[in-house]
C-alpha cells in the first residue's frame, strides 16, 4: 500500500514538472516571438503545432551564420534606400519594387537565405519577431502592385512597412544606432 502511495506521490509531482516545463517553454517562446507566436497559433490552429513550428524557426536560425554588416555595406544599402525613397514620388510602384529587392539583398549579405519568401520571413522572424509582420505586409502589398491591384497610399504603407525591417536589418548588431539616429535626427530637422 505504501509503494502504491509513493508510485503516485511520484507520478503527480512528474506531472506538474512537466506541465511546468510546457508552461515554461510557451512562455519563452510568446517572450522571444512576440506577435510571431499569435501568428503561427492561428496559422497552424493548434498550439503544440505553432509551437513546433516556432522551435524549429529556431533550429533553422542556429544553423545559418547571420552577420552584421560592414560598415561600408551599411552606408551603401543606406545610400541605396534614400535613393529608392525619392524615386517614390515619381514612380511609386517601381519603388517599392525596388525596395523588396533591396531587402532580400541586404538579408542575403547578413547570411539570411532568399530563394522562398515564406521561409525568408519565418528565418527573419526568429531575430526580428517584432517587424517580420511589416515585411509580410510590405511583400503583400508589392504583390498586389505588381498585378496592377495596389493604389498610391498601399504603395506608401508598403515603404513605410519596408522601412521598419530596413532598418533592423542594417543596424542589427552593430554600432549603426548612432548613425541612424543621427539620420533620423537630420530628416526631422
Amino acid at each position: 500500500m505504501t509503494w502504491v502511495l509513493v508510485a503516485a506521490a511520484v507520478a503527480v509531482v512528474l506531472i506538474l514538472g512537466a506541465i511546468a516545463i510546457r508552461r515554461q517553454s510557451t512562455a519563452q517562446l510568446r517572450e522571444g516571438f512576440g506577435p510571431e507566436y499569435d501568428r503561427a497559433l492561428e496559422e497552424h490552429g493548434d498550439q503544440r503545432a505553432a509551437e513546433e513550428d516556432l522551435r524549429s524557426r529556431r533550429e533553422r536560425r542556429r544553423g545559418l551564420d547571420i552577420r552584421p554588416l560592414e560598415p561600408r555595406a551599411r552606408a551603401r544599402y543606406a545610400q541605396r534606400w534614400e535613393q529608392t525613397q525619392r524615386r517614390f514620388v515619381d514612380a511609386p510602384a517601381s519603388a517599392v519594387a525596388d525596395a523588396d529587392g533591396l531587402l532580400a539583398e541586404v538579408m542575403r549579405e547578413r547570411g539570411y537565405p532568399v530563394d522562398d519568401f515564406e521561409q525568408r520571413a519565418a528565418d527573419v522572424s526568429v531575430d526580428h519577431p517584432q517587424t517580420v509582420e511589416h515585411y509580410r505586409a510590405a511583400h503583400a502589398i508589392s504583390v498586389q502592385s505588381a498585378g496592377q491591384r495596389a493604389d498610391t497610399e498601399d504603395l506608401r504603407r508598403a515603404m513605410v512597412h519596408y522601412r521598419a525591417l530596413f532598418d533592423d536589418l542594417l543596424h542589427d548588431g552593430t554600432d549603426g544606432d548612432a548613425v541612424r539616429d543621427t539620420h533620423h535626427a537630420e530628416e526631422m530637422g
